[in-house]
């Protein structure tokens, strides 16, 4: 195994790529780059369901990159599905194949945290001056995003993409001037909850960091339509000469790759609507993109600038957290966890680290009211943006927080297909134990904890003065044990 190299894997809406870097006096050098073009977006049906071919596509690809991936420790890899993965009704089905074959976790992300490690990525990769305007345009979303430096100040996705737009517009293969009217106009609606926003910000470059940007940068150059760039009088240009062809196999444009040549007039269409109505003058192309973000998410962590730590601690600020208790539950939740990870086979796993934040945020609902406090967390952790947390990994926290205290209603608990059900509820089992032992909010109350565990049965044992001296809190461990005993978890008591 080597430890020294690291894995980001994109699986896009219309490619699969993998970046493989060296990480080398903490740099990372790129020592090998794959792409597949696998069309996931394009078998989605108007049920939102992927095909068995569309599917089958996808699993080929990744057969070949868990070759590649199969020497690499693994936490040295990370997998984000994106825009169709999000929406397709069936996305389960795909993540959980693809995960048994590649030998690791799918984290599908949010719109949102997608723009954001766009914008890493390219803010890694090429530096400018002053704010900076990003914008991927993928097969099913587009991300814009307006950032200085590596701290971006407006994110955001748009249902518009070179695949989906290709299957709405240009379908029949014919290219005319109402089609890519049609196609501009709803490029320009889907733009119009954040135009003046953006426009307000401003940016004093713009970069596009997608295979469909490069596409028509490439082209724009090679037909001389542009000296360099992508500006809006050159993609008007483009745009007359492919209606001049009439048809998208008629097209003959220097630089076009066959494998583009089919969406690139759905790009071209979102393009022109992101110039008129962003107002934009000229676009770069920069070879930063979503995996060059997620592998050097990998240098923040290493360096324990972990964006999900900022995360929570921006959250606890936001919400005015009461920091002395939620730092008792996390503190004891998190000694619970090591004295049971190695019976619990719970190491080198992240699941420490996400009851961590759990424990952290467990009472942020009381922003909204102390009754129903558990509800009102979960709801909170489920609905807010929390850069840095895949979708599951953000409703794993939900769920934890959402069955903290009281009867546990397990039927309720959300499908987690990439974290195994029974970690989750051995997860969920310490934080409760750990929420219940805090229950009169004080410092140095508890005594030294012992906990042994065996199977399924966890057992508690207290010194006896102690135990005689807060019969309060064993008023409320019993109750706690009794919450145990009816979901099936056995949870011993013990005075020594």
């Amino acid at each position: 195994m080597d430890n020294s190299l690291y894995a980001a894997v994109d699986l896009g809406s219309n490619s699969f790529h993998m970046i493989i870097a060296h990480l080398s006096e903490g740099r990372f050098r790129v020592v090998d780059r794959l792409k597949e073009r696998v069309r996931l977006a394009e078998g989605m049906d108007e049920r939102k369901r992927i095909s068995p071919e569309a599917m089958q596509r996808g699993l080929d690809c990744l057969a070949l990159f868990a070759e590649r991936l199969a020497n690499l420790h693994p936490e040295h890899v990370r997998i984000a599905g994106t825009y169709t993965l999000r929406r397709a009704s069936n996305a389960h089905e795909f993540v959980q194949q693809a995960s048994r074959l590649l030998g690791h976790p799918i984290d599908v992300i949010s719109g949102q945290e997608e723009a954001r490690l766009i914008y890493q990525g390219v803010a890694h990769t090429q530096h400018v001056e002053g704010q900076v305007l990003v914008v991927d345009i993928g097969g099913g979303s587009t991300e814009l995003i307006i950032g200085e430096g590596f701290t971006p100040h407006a994110l955001t996705s748009r249902k518009m993409g070179c695949v989906s737009f290709t299957q709405h517009f240009f379908s029949d293969g014919k290219l005319s001037e109402r089609q890519f009217t049609a196609a501009m106009l709803e490029a320009q609606h889907q733009l119009d909850p954040i135009r003046e926003q953006y426009r307000t910000l401003g940016w004093q470059a713009c970069l596009g960091s997608s295979g469909s940007i490069r596409a028509v940068h490439d082209v724009l150059v090679q037909e001389g339509l542009s000296e360099g760039g992508i500006t809006l009088g050159a993609l008007e240009l483009l745009r007359q000469k492919m209606i001049e062809s009439k048809k998208c196999g008629n097209l003959k444009l220097a630089g076009l790759p066959e494998e583009r040549r089919e969406v690139l007039p759905a790009a071209v269409a979102i393009l022109l609507a992101l110039f008129h109505t962003l107002k934009i003058e000229r676009m770069d192309y920069s070879d930063g993109a979503l995996r060059e973000g997620l592998l050097y998410e990998f240098e923040e962590r290493l360096q324990h600038h972990d964006i999900r730590e900022r995360t929570t601690e921006a959250l606890s600020r936001h919400y005015h957290l009461d920091v002395r208790q939620a730092s008792r539950v996390e503190q004891t939740a998190l000694t619970l966890f090591d004295a049971v990870q190695g019976e619990w086979q719970l190491e080198h796993t992240p699941y420490r680290a996400l009851l961590g934040w759990a424990a952290r945020l467990h009472e942020i609902g009381m922003a909204i009211n102390y009754s129903g406090i558990h509800r009102h967390s979960a709801y909170i952790l489920q609905h807010t943006d929390l850069p840095g947390f895949s979708q599951e990994d953000q409703t794993l926290l939900a769920a934890l927080a959402r069955f903290q205290r009281k009867a546990l209603r397990l039927e309720e608990m959300p499908p987690l297909p990439s974290h195994g059900t029974m970690t989750v509820l051995r997860c969920l089992r310490l934080l409760r134990l750990a929420v219940a032992l805090h229950h009169r909010r004080q410092d140095e109350l508890l005594p030294a904890l012992e906990i042994v565990v065996s199977e399924e049965t966890l057992t508690l044992r207290l010194p006896a003065n102690w135990c005689e001296a807060n019969r309060l809190l064993m008023q409320n461990l019993e109750k706690e044990q009794r919450y145990c005993r009816e979901a099936g978890w056995p949870l011993l008591l013990e005075s020594v």
